[in-house]
């Protein structure tokens, strides 16, 4: 994402910031060392399903702050089961709860349930909206992640823990590169109607940092992309993690927060949404590279 500036350190944020990266750093790799053992991947699902809840649950209380009634139940329903859904397919048996199944039952639930909503009916449409937003926007952003991990190629060992490792490691080198270009040299504002403090400076920043990561990746990690390959998954991904850090900017703005968290805060980083908005439309797009480009499937 392109960073804030001017940005002023502070010793304890940053304190809390690198704790909290350490103890997910060190409960990631080790999902990674056994990423091909049945018992992480369904771990890893079990972290997806709770950071779903409260990133849905995010998403809720902000269209709540705005004066509308989302449904927290059936938005964590629908992010639910299309993490269910990518699971089940991973494990080949997609066909146990097809995708079309889980957007017919959550819209019912969707639909059906505002018929008993003691809510005012000139918010019906804009919370029904925001129930489907909120639910399709952690659903397939987490959704997505867990496809990657259950990627089992017979070419190169543990693949899916692989793509894991390259999806975070170039998208948040990406974020951390572009966070110190834009506090140091950032003065054009990229979208000051949106971010008023995010500059084009730190969007380069971005970018570099994106194809740093992704280069480091292609010689340590997934040794069978070639130079293309990696420029192209850094800039891909560069360009949508910043669209998507972006699009819950958005929010934020129009509902009037500086962070996303509604009282469950990660130390240092703020609420879910602030942490995946930059995942949730990379996961899909390497997905989609990876299976288009290089035939995973």
């Amino acid at each position: 994402m392109a960073p804030e500036a001017p940005y002023k350190f502070d010793p304890k944020n940053l304190a809390a910031r690198v704790c909290s990266t350490v103890v997910f750093a060190a409960l990631f790799f080790t999902l990674l060392c056994f990423g091909t053992e049945t018992w992480a991947k369904l771990f890893y699902l079990g972290i997806l399903a709770a950071a779903a809840f409260i990133g849905v649950r995010e998403a809720v209380m902000m269209g709540r702050k705005m004066g509308h009634f989302p449904s927290l139940g059936a938005g964590l329903l629908l992010s639910w089961g299309i993490l269910a859904h990518c699971y089940l397919w991973g494990i080949g048996r997609g066909d146990t709860l097809p995708l079309w199944l889980v957007l017919f039952v959550c819209g019912l639930a969707i639909h059906f349930g505002a018929l008993f909503s003691k809510h005012n009916l000139n918010n019906a449409l804009s919370s029904q909206g925001i129930t489907w937003l909120a639910g399709l926007f952690l659903g397939v952003g987490l959704g997505f992640q867990q496809k990657l991990f259950m990627y089992n190629d017979t070419t190169l060992t543990n693949t899916g823990a692989r793509l894991l490792l390259a999806l975070f490691l170039i998208v948040w080198l990406g974020d951390a590169v572009a966070y110190f270009v834009g506090s140091r040299f950032g003065k054009h504002k990229l979208a000051p109607r949106i971010s008023p403090k995010k500059t084009w400076e730190g969007a380069v920043g971005n970018i570099i940092g994106n194809m740093l990561g992704a280069f480091i990746i292609k010689f340590f990690v997934c040794t069978d992309w070639s130079p293309i390959d990696a420029v192209a998954v850094g800039v891909l991904l560069g360009t949508v993690g910043m669209l998507g850090d972006l699009a819950e900017s958005v929010w934020k703005r129009g509902s009037g927060v500086k962070d996303s968290y509604f009282g469950i805060m990660i130390p240092g980083h703020g609420g879910v949404l602030d942490r995946v908005d930059s995942l949730v439309f990379a996961a899909p797009t390497l997905y989609a590279y990876v299976h288009f480009v290089h035939g995973l499937s």
